[in-house]
């Protein structure tokens, strides 16, 4: 694939956005940090995972201990992103629905052995389609839900993932953050045929690589191309998590520093709507913003709150904005009735971060009134309670166990506000590919804890 002068220009851009990374708050670069991670891909690929690819495919593994096993070593090892929709909850559900172990195992067996060609993993990616989507036609002819069935478009990921474990020199991962960030970028855009798509990626991969290690004297493989762009795409110190709970915060997103600038050099980014994309700043008390929401009439803490409740709404729940003059109750309830539950929220504008505890009380008796009154109306399974904040910071398991003890709250959910965006901007994105059911959002909700960003993207592949 061939960038047009424009194109190339931009790359190299971001290319060096990334060379030039500041440090993290443990003195190492976002390369660096990449570096040794890549170092841990390869142990990993050479040996434990590699083998076990290896032993599936010659039939010394059998499928059930294969799905069992590589998901075992996937949340040993963050490395790949696969525990997310289009990695092994995609497995899970193309293994539950088949009604014929011996033809899913064959299948699957031929799709994830490494191709010879271009041609031969074009080919593969579309016959992999076919059995998929005959899957889905005969579990849903068999009474299942749409959401249950396999969805097609998770097929590139999911394949290539494997065949990189065979060849990672040759075959890159179509990463949905790396798409993404290269259609914002105006690089690259898919075209809805998953075959064509995976090659343009790959080819562009390659193109890539020549140019960025031609610009900066240093080879530049696959690793490193993906690095650059998922640093672009919002993963600020160059690991799979923030590096500790008292990092900085990132940068401003383009979209968001779009919003406090009276002239625009570039056209943004995202597709997250400027309600939604203020929300990281609002979160952490900008003093501009502060000033900006004074001469709307309101307050930052009252902005926030009906930025998380739009937040909500876009991502498809049924909203309640509560919260000031409203009494002891909490700023918001999202609910899906569809799958059974809601999130009781509250909303809290910190500088720095919040720290569970000081208003431990008040969040036990609204928690358990609004739960009681939920009951009431619908047929609402579970519940879950969620803070939308900056960051959080200190000892919260104590008061989150508690909680889960003396209500009936599922579980505690602290959301980054970086993350909730990352919702909303990967929903607009795919509107039908992020569903709010247990193989979607509710996904991020039932494993409790803070929920970032990365967490979001990784989910999605």
């Amino acid at each position: 694939m061939q960038l047009t002068p424009q194109q190339r220009d931009r790359a190299l851009e971001v290319m060096r956005e990334y060379l030039s990374a500041p440090a993290n708050p443990d003195g190492r670069a976002p390369r660096e940090v990449q570096t040794d991670r890549d170092r841990s891909r390869v142990k990993l690929i050479e040996g434990e995972l590699g083998s076990l690819v290896r032993g599936y495919l010659d039939g010394s593994v059998v499928l059930g201990a294969f799905k069992s096993q590589i998901d075992g070593v996937n949340k040993r090892n963050a490395y790949w992103g696969f525990r997310g929709v289009k990695g092994q909850m995609f497995f899970n559900m193309i293994v539950n629905v088949s009604d014929d172990e011996k033809e899913c195992d064959h299948q699957l067996k031929s799709a994830i052995a490494v191709p010879a060609t271009e041609e031969g993993a074009g080919s593969r990616i579309a016959r992999f389609s076919d059995y998929v989507n005959q899957l889905g036609e005969r579990f849903l002819k068999g009474g299942g839900s749409k959401v249950g069935r396999p969805k097609p478009r998770s097929i590139p990921f999911f394949l290539s993932y494997f065949w990189q474990i065979q060849d990672r020199l040759e075959w890159p991962v179509y990463y949905t953050n790396t798409v993404n960030t290269l259609s914002d970028l105006n690089l690259w855009q898919p075209k809805g045929d998953l075959s064509d798509d995976y090659l343009e990626y790959k080819r562009l991969h390659e193109e890539l690589s020549r140019v960025f290690s031609a610009a900066s004297g240093e080879p530049f493989g696959f690793y490193e191309v993906e690095h650059v762009f998922w640093l672009k795409g919002g993963n600020p110190t160059g690991g799979n998590r923030p590096m500790n709970k008292e990092s900085p915060h990132p940068a401003p997103t383009h979209l968001s520093a779009v919003l406090l600038s009276e002239s625009i050099t570039r056209l943004p980014e995202s597709y997250v709507p400027p309600i939604i994309a203020a929300l990281p700043l609002m979160s952490r008390n900008d003093p501009q913003l502060q000033d900006a929401a004074k001469n709307s009439g309101t307050s930052l803490e009252r902005a926030f709150e009906k930025g998380v409740d739009a937040a909500f709404r876009i991502l498809g729940y049924e909203t309640e904005l509560m919260g000031q003059g409203q009494g002891r109750v909490p700023d918001g309830i999202a609910a899906s009735p569809d799958d059974s539950y809601a999130i009781i929220w509250d909303a809290k504008v910190r500088e720095k971060h919040y720290t569970m505890g000081t208003d431990d009380r008040a969040i036990r008796e609204y928690v358990t009134t609004q739960n009681r009154e939920l009951k009431r109306k619908g047929t609402l399974r579970n519940m879950y309670y969620a803070i939308v904040s900056s960051r959080f910071a200190g000892d919260f398991e104590g008061t989150v166990k508690s909680l889960k003890m003396e209500t009936h709250i599922k579980e505690v959910v602290l959301i980054e506000a970086d993350a909730l965006v990352a919702m909303v901007d990967a929903k607009l994105r795919e509107p039908r590919a992020l569903n709010l059911g247990p193989d979607g959002l509710q996904q991020l909700l039932s494993e409790g804890g803070v929920l970032h960003a990365e967490d979001v993207k990784e989910l999605l592949g």
